[in-house]
């Protein structure tokens, strides 16, 4: 009855009007009375409130059908900018984005997690606060921060907890330290392969209403897009498909304290450290794939084998959840056609066939920028609609 009440609630209120015009539904008053059932009287309301609230704007006129030619609405994505960091253990990402989620400026270098959160987000924040300037934009205009880390997070509290390659991250109030700089604006954190999947599934793949996104770089992690939504679990471990077991690799112990887990057999560190037992000079995961790109046999073996192991696990979840697309991205996805083949090998061979009947397995179509269109996305879902109905969005921490 609860959801039921919602629903009849929000039926015609400011923010369906919002949502109509910001999904390009409705472009006119006449469109949204003939969606809502709303007067006209009651549209120009809410077309006004919005438009107060700087959120639409009247673009022009639309085409006459006898009479004077209708105003055309538009959502006013420039209204103000929201911040995206990808933080990943080795590297991040960060963006500038509208209120449309789409990045306005960009920017990717090399960053060691395991420095801390005093060290890191002082970095992040400093770094950002220079592609507002290189945007044009000022810190008045910003409307939240969203934030990706490599770590389970609690995301009620925006908190990293017991994070296996996050020294000294463990129970930071990220958002507070954070939203410091920026006017204590709403700050979201959440685990980068839920974000790489919220951003995948936006941009790449928005018809798909289960989607996994399988992110292999350092380590493995799992987003998972669930009736369109992200699927976050009881307390956010939902997911965290790098530390399951795989049978008969009893000698890989992991970061995380226990043996055999995939990411410690088929993890780009894993990887990192099995070449050097063979005596190839490698540094970290992007290193692999330069030498797979280059032909290295060696390399390729592992990385195809790499795969297969990967394969085990997902074919697991693509029985148990039935997503109709598994994307795989992370660092090791863009050497894809090889650990692509040994993933479809073992998935389509070991999933159960109703399962696999209509299952696409399938690169990355962002890359390395899915993580902060998808920590934009989070963002803008919270604080737009928001500011549609005249609140304030929840703020995490």
């Amino acid at each position: 009855m609860r959801s039921m009440r919602n629903v009849r609630e929000r039926r015609g209120s400011v923010g369906e009007v919002f949502d109509l015009i910001r999904t390009g539904q409705a472009r006119t008053r006449s469109d949204l009375a003939g969606l809502t059932g709303l007067t006209r009287a009651t549209v120009s309301q809410r077309v006004e409130v919005l438009v107060g609230r700087r959120l639409i704007y009247e673009a022009g006129e639309g085409a006459s059908t006898g009479g004077r030619p209708p105003a055309v609405l538009e959502f006013n994505r420039d209204a103000g900018v929201v911040l995206a960091a990808d933080l990943g253990a080795t590297h991040c990402r960060l963006a500038v984005a509208d209120l449309a989620g789409t990045p306005l400026v960009e920017f990717a270098d090399d960053l060691e997690i395991a420095e801390g959160p005093e060290a890191v987000l002082g970095w992040v924040q400093g770094r950002i606060g220079e592609l507002l300037e290189e945007a044009g934009r000022d810190r008045s205009e910003v409307w939240g921060v969203g934030i990706g880390v490599p770590g389970p997070v609690d995301f009620s509290r925006g908190r990293v907890v017991n994070p296996p390659v996050m020294p000294g991250w463990h129970g930071v109030d990220i958002p507070r330290k954070f939203s410091k700089g920026f006017g204590g604006v709403p700050v979201f954190v959440d685990n980068d392969a839920n974000l790489m999947a919220l951003g995948e599934h936006r941009i790449g793949w928005p018809g798909s209403e289960h989607l996994l996104f399988v992110k292999v770089g350092t380590g493995v992690g799992c987003g998972i897009i669930g009736g369109g939504n992200v699927h976050r679990g009881a307390q956010g471990a939902a997911g965290d498909i790098g530390h399951i077991r795989i049978n008969g690799h009893d000698e890989a112990v992991c970061r995380c304290g226990n043996v055999a887990c995939v990411e410690a057999v088929a993890g780009g560190w894993a990887l990192v450290r099995r070449l050097r037992e063979l005596g190839v000079e490698v540094g970290n995961s992007r290193e692999v794939v330069g030498l797979v790109e280059d032909g290295d046999p060696v390399a390729t073996r592992l990385l195809r084998r790499s795969g297969e192991l990967l394969g085990e696990v997902i074919s697991g979840a693509v029985s148990f959840f039935n997503p109709s697309v598994v994307v795989i991205g992370g660092d090791l996805a863009r050497a894809h056609e090889q650990l692509l083949a040994g993933i479809r090998t073992v998935v389509y061979g070991r999933s159960l066939p109703l399962a696999t009947r209509h299952l696409e397995v399938s690169p990355s179509k962002l890359g390395d920028r899915a993580g902060v269109f998808g920590a934009a996305a989070m963002v803008v879902e919270r604080v737009v609609p928001a500011a549609a109905e005249g609140v304030a969005a929840e703020r995490t921490g």
